[in-house]
């Protein structure tokens, strides 16, 4: 063999190793996948931010809830960018305000050309899967690897309006489990586990020993008789449903032994389903729980008291996974917070409420010493929900309203118009009872926010519709009309409906 032979040999086989070891992305990829997390994600659905022990709350028994927040991080400040169920996921999971999901308004599927950040992970060797409730349409559904969605019957009022028939025990969680018991072994996991509980409608007898109405703590924007207590248990049993499926998921977890590298986060799809909280963008319906467990880089009993948002959550995903995040993104990663809580990554939070049962356009923007909201359908009272209309609650603010025995913070569901501009003080007014627009030491505050609005709406391309969409159900009686159709057509279906009834009448 001559020495141009040997030349040769020792040239293939340089080239060979070179190319295995930049060009296999098998190894690469294991490597890799070795030091990421896996991410759990679990949404709570209609349970206010402060409705567990974790944030304070003296009477509900959350110990699992509690227990996250203890080997983890409680965000203090914490919000979504709507008060609506399905906006509030589809945001969430595109990492967009609601209005560029082309899913704004309730029941809206997302649309096929919107990125999610679940495919990024997929793609990139996570198995992705999802169980409980969905509600975010079936274009979406091959970003995961798995979904079992639970369907519309234990969130949805039937056609007639009347309460839908809850499949399995009510709660959307019942596989959660046995889904982390399926996941392959050698692969990092992405885990969207949405609970249906604490979401009307409810039920008796769901929780072996449950809260009583002595156990109860009526936010002053209601009205304390006995009838809304009976109605915060109900609400109040849910939430300990749910908190025992949380911990069921850390327990098997920690029976895997892969506690150590698993992220989880816990956090809510918006606030309370009572009147004034769900739907509004008082903090009652925007601001959220949100805890982080991940033992191995999340020190315990932490707590972080800068404002994020749920947009925030693809971004921060996709970073701890070792992506880049989308320049489409609207969010801003956090991931630096979970081991600097005195990291500000943003000075303001932006929400959105848009239809949901009801017609209505609102915006807010939330400082920590402020909140500033924007009616622009000011001539909209501010209706609860149709499942909030039809609680126990709410047909108790209705009867004392005609007995002249509401105070002026609880009329605000009835009012019309409304102001055209809302400011509070959320360090001196947390339940937002004393609107400031009018008070003249105010005004440079109320001026900021003013322009602070008018700039992101401009940005990110928000702009009032040219035609409003009709309610399903009556603001007076609460039932439900001829507009209210099943399955809720698309954004570009329900565009034509509504050009055609105009043109129409």
């Amino acid at each position: 063999m001559t020495n141009h032979d040997l030349n040769a040999i020792k040239l293939f086989v340089l080239t060979f190793a070179l190319w295995n070891i930049t060009c296999s992305p098998k190894k690469e990829s294991k490597e890799i996948d070795d030091k990421r997390p896996n991410i759990v994600l679990i949404i709570a659905d209609d349970m206010a931010w402060d409705d567990s022990g974790a944030y304070g709350h003296p009477n509900i028994r959350t110990p699992n809830i509690d227990k996250l927040a203890k080997d983890g991080m409680r965000f203090d400040q914490a919000f979504l960018t709507a008060s609506s169920c399905s906006p509030s996921r589809t945001s969430i999971i595109t990492g967009l305000y609601p209005h560029n999901t082309n899913a704004e308004q309730l029941h809206w599927p997302l649309t096929p050309d919107k990125v999610t950040f679940v495919e990024k992970l997929k793609s990139s060797g996570y198995w992705t899967a999802q169980a409980g409730k969905w509600h975010m349409g079936d274009a979406i559904k091959d970003r995961f690897d798995v979904v079992y969605d639970i369907g519309t019957s234990g969130f949805q009022l039937a056609p007639d309006g009347s309460k839908a028939k809850q499949k399995g025990d009510g709660s959307g969680c019942e596989n959660w489990v046995p889904l982390i018991q399926e996941r392959p072994q050698d692969q990092p996991f992405f885990l969207w586990l949405a609970a249906v509980d604490p979401h009307r409608p409810y039920t008796d007898d769901i929780v072996a020993y449950p809260q009583n109405n002595e156990d109860v703590i009526v936010p002053p924007y209601m009205p304390d008789t006995e009838k809304v207590r009976e109605d915060f248990v109900f609400y109040y049993n849910e939430i300990l449903r749910l908190d025992d499926y949380v911990g069921q998921v850390v327990a098997e977890l920690d029976r895997q032994g892969i506690s150590e590298n698993t992220l989880i986060l816990f956090i809510s799809d918006n606030g309370r389903p009572f009147p004034r909280d769900k739907t509004t963008l008082y903090d009652g319906g925007i601001k959220t729980p949100w805890i982080v467990k991940w033992p191995k880089s999340v020190k315990p009993n932490s707590i972080c008291s800068n404002l994020v948002s749920a947009v925030d959550i693809a971004p921060t995903f996709l970073k701890l996974a070792g992506l880049e995040p989308l320049p489409a993104f609207e969010g801003k990663d956090f991931s630096k917070m979970l081991t600097s809580p005195e990291i500000n990554i943003r000075e303001m939070v932006y929400a959105e409420d848009h239809w949901h049962d009801y017609e209505d356009y609102t915006r807010a923007i939330r400082t920590k010493k402020f909140k500033y909201i924007r009616n622009f359908y000011a001539d909209l009272p501010n209706t609860p929900s149709a499942d909030a209309f039809v609680s126990g609650t709410f047909a108790e603010m209705r009867r004392l309203k005609e007995a002249g025995e509401l105070t002026q913070a609880q009329l605000a569901c009835f009012l019309t118009p409304r102001p055209n501009e809302e400011l509070y003080d959320m360090e001196n007014d947390p339940y937002e009872l004393t609107n400031l627009v009018g008070n003249l030491d105010y005004q440079e505050s109320l001026g900021t926010l003013r322009e602070e609005m008018k700039k992101i709406r401009r940005i990110t391309k928000d702009s009032v519709p040219s035609l409003r969409t009709p309610d399903e159900f009556d603001r007076e009686t609460g039932k439900a009309n001829s507009f209210r159709k099943r399955p809720r057509p698309s954004k570009k279906e329900m565009e034509k409906i509504i050009q055609n009834t105009t043109r129409a009448n």
